[in-house]
This record gives C-alpha cells, sequence and structure tokens, in this order.
C-alpha cells in the first residue's frame, strides 16, 4: 500500500476518533489538531516529537507570560510591548535545540490565547495532539509493513526447464 494511502487511513481514523472523543472529555478539539499539525511540519518521527511537544508547550508558556505582563502593567502600549518581547524570545530560544522549532513555538502561543488563556487545557491539547500525529505516523509505517510482505512475489525456487 502506498505511504500517502496508509497514512491518510491512519490519520483518518484517528481523527474522527479524536473528533467524537475530544470533546466528551473536556479537551480543545482544534487545539489538539494544532499540535498534531505541527508534529508533522517538525518532521515526524521521534525528532518530530522531540520538536514539536517543547515547542508548542514553551509558546503557550509565552502566551501566559504575555497575560500576566499585560496584567501587571499598567501601561497603555502594555500589550504590543509584551508581545514583541516575548516573540523576539521566542525566536532566541531556538539556539537550543529542545525549542528549535520556531513554528510551534508561535503557534503554542497562538493556541493559548484562542483558548481564551487556558493555559492546562492548551498544554495537554497541543502534547496529546502531537502524540496523535506519531500514533498516526506509527501505524501507518505498521500497515505499509504488513503490506509490503503480503505484495512480496514469492521468493521460492522455480524449477529449471
Amino acid at each position: 500500500m502506498k505511504a500517502l494511502v496508509t497514512i491518510g487511513i491512519t490519520v483518518g481514523i484517528l481523527a474522527g476518533l479524536w473528533t467524537q472523543f475530544s470533546t466528551p472529555f473536556g479537551l480543545i478539539t482544534w487545539v489538539g489538531f494544532v499540535g498534531w499539525a505541527c508534529y508533522f511540519a517538525a518532521g515526524g518521527k521521534r525528532e518530530g516529537l522531540l520538536k514539536a511537544v517543547p515547542a508548542t508547550l514553551s509558546g503557550a508558556l509565552w502566551g501566559s507570560l504575555i497575560v500576566w505582563t499585560v496584567g501587571a502593567v499598567t501601561l497603555p502600549a502594555a500589550m504590543p510591548i509584551a508581545v514583541g518581547l516575548a516573540a523576539f524570545a521566542m525566536c532566541v530560544q531556538a539556539k537550543w535545540r529542545l525549542l528549535s522549532f520556531i513554528p510551534g513555538t508561535f503557534t503554542g502561543c497562538a493556541a493559548f490565547f484562542g483558548t481564551s488563556f487556558d493555559l492546562a487545557a492548551t498544554c495537554f491539547a497541543l502534547a496529546l495532539g502531537t502524540g496523535l500525529g506519531w500514533l498516526s505516523e506509527y501505524a501507518a509505517n505498521r500497515i505499509s509493513a504488513v503490506s509490503s510482505k503480503a505484495e512480496a512475489p514469492s521468493q521460492q525456487a522455480q524449477p529449471v526447464q
């Protein structure tokens, strides 16, 4: 089976399950999909997981720091200043390998703002979403491996005529 077909099957099944069960369990469905997308955008596999999770979670933390700063500082321009400083820091932190996926950091921050500042729910859904990305790719690889074994021609010796 082709790689895109198997990944499509596993993503489709897991996306349907995530959509069905995330909300009843108090999870933010769209944030999980954001984490899932970051997993693939970070390259997938183990490396994508290790890049996407810390980056997206750090972004959510930067978002919470922005909100805290705006609440603590009574300047009229507190928001743009806090956002500008945090955006600078989100880029500079990429010097550390663990936090090198800048798009994930900005995505995590945006997701935090999109959830009306629910840090715990944002972080949990981002982490679960990246985990679903990994699971969908892992399952697709397993299906491809089984499928390629089934499609392989027999290697038995043929009688010479």
